[in-house]
């Protein structure tokens, strides 16, 4: 049986969203567009959304981290940035309120953006309800308590109606979690922050999320290259262009084709890039698509040239696009 990832929330550092200006530039660049491509009655408009990216139209999304892995038997959240609210909202829809659980969320750091939906994630509220949080951080219980309190939050963590439970991971030990097996990784971040390997039926997601990725080889990766190895998804930071990289040195965030040379070299099948920055608009993003498609296509050349029989061979294969709300693959 496979398992799918969803996408709640794919911006970093905090919730950004067009303003009304912007969006009005961006609805005409849009219309623009649709002249351009020869279409000129307004019946014709949905033949026309048909031929581009739902990005191109309606944006990544302005929600911070939060990403749902999902079996048949058993459900995964990954960090509580405000994307857990639109996700707590589909779990209540869903159930018309009779809200069993148990929920299961790990936390690879603790950071604003990514717990700044925590409190309004419904379940927490529900009596009976069990929620268990993972992390590798000691403090896990301290951090996640300091979440739900004054003057911060209204509601003290005290009078939650949920039984939530507390879980300090050991550095890259696996662990069970119904049907799947997690372990956690250490990250390039200036705080501690850990990525996640999950695995169930042979297939592999690698959460790779706020990381400068300044260990690229295999030896300076060391006991964490098991995170880049034999996985069918990485979700790879790229908040940065390869310019601003190198002027942000330090910030715990990468670039895209940081990502696109892990994963060729380590055959990783798709990559989806993620942490858009907030200052970063519609038509950032979709430049960044470009600059990727660019680097990406000189990337294949060259193994192509050096070898033509292995890199070159994965790189067609090798599949990447940037992170939006709401996008869902299945593994």
């Amino acid at each position: 049986m496979s398992f799918t990832v969803k996408f709640w929330g794919v911006r970093g550092s905090l919730p950004s969203a067009p303003t009304p200006n912007e969006w009005i530039y961006h609805i005409e660049g849009v219309i623009r567009n649709f002249f351009a491509s020869g279409y000129r009655e307004p019946s014709q408009f949905s033949k026309f959304m048909a031929t581009v990216d739902e990005s191109t139209i309606g944006g990544f999304g302005t929600a911070t981290t939060c990403v749902e892995v999902k079996s048949g038997k058993s459900q995964i959240i990954i960090d509580g940035g405000s994307g857990i609210r639109n996700l707590s909202e589909s779990i209540m829809m869903g159930t018309s309120g009779r809200v069993k659980g148990p929920f299961h969320i790990l936390m690879t750091h603790f950071h604003w953006d990514h717990v700044i939906g925590l409190p309004f994630f419904t379940p927490h509220f529900i009596p009976g309800v069990e929620i268990h949080y993972y992390a590798v951080q000691k403090d896990l219980e301290k951090l996640i308590r300091g979440i739900f309190s004054k003057p911060y939050f209204p509601v003290p963590f005290e009078e939650l109606k949920s039984h939530i439970h507390f879980h300090v991971l050991e550095p890259r030990k696996a662990f069970v979690i119904n049907d799947f097996t997690v372990t956690p990784y250490l990250l390039d971040h200036p705080d501690a922050c850990w990525g996640y390997k999950i695995e169930a039926n042979g297939k592999a997601y690698a959460h790779c999320v706020d990381t400068e990725a300044t260990r690229v080889s295999p030896e300076e990766m060391g006991e964490d290259l098991p995170l880049y190895q034999n996985v069918d998804l990485m979700y790879f930071d790229a908040q940065y262009t390869l310019p601003e990289l190198a002027e942000k040195a330090n910030w715990g965030h990468s670039a895209a084709q940081v990502g696109l040379e892990i994963a060729l070299r380590e055959k990783i099948k798709n990559i989806i890039f993620t942490h858009h920055d907030p200052g970063a608009r519609i038509e950032n993003l979709m430049d960044l698509q470009r600059q990727t498609a660019e680097y990406f296509e000189a990337l294949k050349k060259d193994s192509a040239d050096c070898t033509p029989n292995t890199e070159s061979q994965h790189s067609d294969h090798l599949q990447w696009s940037f992170a939006r709300e709401g996008l869902e693959i299945k593994l």
